[in-house]
């Protein structure tokens, strides 16, 4: 299977158990792996035969500035169905970043994955 993979698409949520990550928000930075059959845009070079992936890109950045979620495990599967709702994608991998997650000891990143397929 080929891949597609957009890396750093960042943008501002509310996600969070904490009432002030739900007020304040935060920066999420998420990165997606699809998994497409190729070959019908190698041969013809048409933007048709594949995914799009600047509306996609689009796409994931809406949902991480959508409606508020308690936890990234639920932004990564609301993402990855987003991403499943283009019939071409067999299989996709999100992963959830969240750089400033309010935990106890420094950390440089806390990041959720998910894979889901057909």
């Amino acid at each position: 299977m080929d891949l597609i993979s957009l890396t750093g698409i960042t943008g501002f949520g509310h996600h969070g158990v904490f009432a002030h990550e739900k007020r304040n928000g935060q920066t999420f930075i998420v990165d997606v792996q699809l998994e497409v059959d190729l070959a019908a845009v190698a041969s013809s070079d048409d933007l048709a035969d594949t995914v799009d992936y600047g509306h996609l890109a689009n796409a994931v950045h809406a949902e991480i500035g959508g409606p508020p979620l308690d936890t990234i495990e639920a932004l990564a599967g609301r993402i990855a169905n987003t991403c499943l709702a283009d019939q071409r994608v067999t299989g996709v991998r999100v992963t959830v970043h969240k750089p400033q997650a309010p935990v106890e000891v420094p950390v440089t990143d806390v990041s959720v994955t998910v894979s889901r397929s057909r």
